[in-house]
Parts: C-alpha cells; sequence; structure tokens
C-alpha cells in the first residue's frame, strides 16, 4: 500500500494521481518495465547529502545522477551519495528504496532533473517496491517546489 502520509498529502491537495500495481521491483527501470512504463516517466529517488545533510535528487529512470552537477545547482561544497543507513529512519512508512520524491513531506530539500521537467506527468515509488503513483509534473512541481536543474547524463 502507497504511503498513507503521501496519499492524504495528495488528498489535501486535491491533486488527481493514478495507482499502478505491479510486481516485486528493486530498480527504477525494473518498476517501470514491471508496471509497463516509460523509464524516462518513471522518477527515481537518489538520496544524497550536501555538506553533510540529507537531501534528495530526482532523476528519470533511464538517466544517471552526476554529483559534480548536483554539486553546481546545490552551491555545496561536498556532495555524496547518502547510506541506506544514513537515511532509511527518516522514512519510517516507507520500504528502503522506495520513498516517493517529495522531500518536503520529510524535511529534505528536493533537487530535480530538467529532463524530468519536460515531462507531462511522473511515476514514482509510492513507499513500496510494488506499487507506483503517477501525477502531473504541474502537480509535482507545485507540491515540492524542486530546485529543477540540469543533472544527469543519459
Amino acid at each position: 500500500m502507497a504511503s498513507q502520509r503521501l496519499h492524504d498529502y495528495l488528498h489535501s491537495h486535491q491533486v488527481a494521481y493514478d495507482t499502478l500495481a505491479h510486481p516485486y521491483a528493486m530498480t527504477a527501470h525494473a518498476a517501470a518495465v514491471s508496471a509497463d512504463i516509460d523509464d524516462h516517466e518513471m522518477a527515481k529517488t537518489v538520496m544524497v547529502k550536501l555538506d553533510g545533510r540529507l537531501a534528495m535528487a530526482v532523476v528519470p529512470a533511464d538517466e544517471w545522477l552526476r554529483l559534480t552537477r548536483l554539486r553546481e545547482a546545490s552551491g555545496a561544497q561536498y556532495v555524496t551519495l547518502a547510506s541506506e543507513a544514513e537515511f532509511k529512519e527518516r522514512f519510517p512508512e516507507c520500504e528502503v528504496g522506495a520513498m516517493p520524491p517529495f522531500g518536503n513531506l520529510y524535511g529534505l530539500e528536493v533537487y530535480a532533473a530538467d529532463s524530468l521537467a519536460g515531462e507531462g506527468r511522473i511515476a514514482f515509488n509510492a513507499g513500496t517496491h510494488r506499487e507506483l503513483m503517477r501525477i502531473a509534473w504541474s502537480d509535482f512541481e507545485h507540491l515540492v517546489h524542486p530546485r529543477v536543474a540540469v543533472l544527469t547524463r543519459h
């Protein structure tokens, strides 16, 4: 079942969304394939540390996050990937690695790849490795206020 926090948040803001159940998938690419959606529409959440503080980078499943570009976009001096141990407690209702890209619900800054902004909608893990949600990009941008920047390579 999707994160109750996310579900309540979307309902309270009257945001339309689809849910897509799929077989267990550990990666964003595998989830996209099993849910029969385009890899580029599937957003993966990458947990990072910017000068020691946790943040989210949200990128399409078919692209790779470039830490140097995130460093430039964030103005941080040090950017590293966060380990599961560093972030799993922050998302108590989510399976590790299936966090939705709504950092604002968890007190985290969110950086989104500009290549996602060109999509009409995005899909993402909804707190489990068996369910996705899909919403309009404009709703995501309105609710989360991500810092949109060039963050990826193909």
